[in-house]
């Protein structure tokens, strides 16, 4: 048998009150509740999904650890990542030249940073494969000077594959007349597109005998690039690394190299989750309202409970379960609108744009032009938690003061 406590709370919840003022602010209070985990969860999805999205696309490009040497320059990088592959945790490795430049064609010229790969090592450390709209990164081979481009970069110098630029390069070469540019006529040979508008505008890949001749490197190469099988270890594995290869080398991971993205998404995260806590905690003051509302409403009712033998706490824990009522009401129909918004935002978005005639993220601005969401059952679990435990807070001081109400006063004019 349920106690009377939670019985009469659950009937003042429902039961026909003669001020119509406090179910209203009951509604509100589980409305307020509700919209503000459903916009907790909605929007720390949106946040999550984010951020493995960013990870996903840089390191679809980029790779998970580098090596380099002294002033960029890579002598034995054969005897330094076969000493790196003796860590369990590296899957594969690739050599690469990196370098800046100036693209040309006719009269549009671009700046880009110019990634000298070998495109047999090459597709074990990043996903290009999977991202290239026209050609193929095999069709870069030594001797050919052949070029993939960015898809933004490429249709920005207005060049389609087969077509004919010119590279400029900063290293020069000196001439009667001073220090004169390198220059090499390139042919386009493919086209990528990570999906990224840093990368897609702003890289270009040539094969790596090309690029250490064109900068003079002989053998040399600007450093290895590593895959490891669990890219969250890569601090852990640079450690390791930093002690274990014999040499001076300069090692750099992911986390390092693009901290600025994944701590910037860490701190908005948690700043929206204390940002929009607040609307939760303003539903909670009206908790607060109704039941003062309420204990003023029935202090007769609550007089007659002590005059028949209930105790203060008795009392307290009526109108306590009267609050919590709404506060968990309101707290399961926001997690259920919450996790639905969620789990079909990159639905809902489109429909939005389609209706607003405009385009929401666009690619030009945003690092991803489509809204992401990647649910976490951990953070719904964290908000559903935290609103119920601000609800039940609210709650206390009014039940405390309806325990204080003295029968023979509230029972004087009735």
């Amino acid at each position: 048998m349920l106690p009377f406590e939670l019985l009469v709370g659950l009937r003042y919840t429902h039961a026909k009150r003669r001020n119509h003022f406090i179910s209203f602010i009951s509604i509100v209070s589980m409305a307020g509740i509700a919209l503000g985990v459903m916009a907790l969860i909605v929007v720390l999805s949106v946040m999550n999904g984010f951020q493995e999205e960013l990870r996903a696309r840089i390191l679809g490009v980029a790779a998970h650890l580098e090596i380099s040497g002294p002033a960029d320059r890579l002598a034995d990088w054969r005897g330094v990542l076969a000493q790196a592959q003796r860590n369990k945790e590296v899957l594969s490795g690739a050599p690469y030249v990196n370098a800046q430049g100036m693209l040309a064609n006719g009269d549009m010229v671009r700046g880009a940073i110019i990634r000298g790969v070998l495109p047999e090592l090459e597709s074990r450390v990043a996903d290009f494969a999977q991202h290239m709209k026209a050609g193929k990164l095999a069709d870069l081979r030594p001797g050919d000077f052949g070029i993939v481009l960015g898809a933004e970069l490429a249709r920005a110098l207005n060049v389609y594959p087969g077509d004919k630029l010119v590279l400029l390069t900063p290293q020069g070469n000196i001439t009667p007349a001073g220090v004169m540019p390198r220059v090499k006529q390139f042919t386009v040979t493919g086209i990528f597109e990570a999906g990224m508008f840093e990368y897609d505008s702003g890289l270009a890949l040539i094969h790596l005998q090309d690029a250490q001749k064109l900068l003079r490197l002989g053998n040399d190469v600007s450093g290895v690039r590593l895959k490891l099988d669990e890219l969250f270890r890569a601090p852990l594995v640079t450690r390791e690394l930093s002690q274990s290869l014999s040499g001076h080398y300069y090692l750099t991971d992911w986390t390092q190299s693009h901290a600025n993205f994944f701590r910037a998404v860490a701190i908005e995260k948690r700043m929206m989750f204390l940002i929009l806590l607040l609307i939760v905690a303003v539903a909670a003051f009206n908790i607060v309202s109704t039941l003062v509302m309420a204990v003023t409403d029935k202090q007769s009712d609550i007089a007659i409970l002590r005059t028949l033998g209930a105790k203060p706490a008795s009392i307290m824990a009526i109108f306590i379960v009267q609050g919590a009522f709404i506060g968990v009401f309101g707290t399961l129909l926001g997690v259920v609108s919450g996790v639905l918004l969620a789990l079909n935002v990159e639905t809902v978005v489109p429909f939005i744009e389609r209706l607003a005639g405009m385009d929401l993220f666009p690619a030009d601005v945003y690092y991803i032009s489509q809204l992401p969401s990647k649910l976490v059952w951990d953070d719904v679990g964290i908000i559903g938690g935290v609103s119920l435990l601000i609800s039940l807070v609210a709650t206390l001081y009014p039940s405390w003061r309806a325990s204080r109400i003295n029968p023979a006063e509230a029972l004087r004019y009735e």
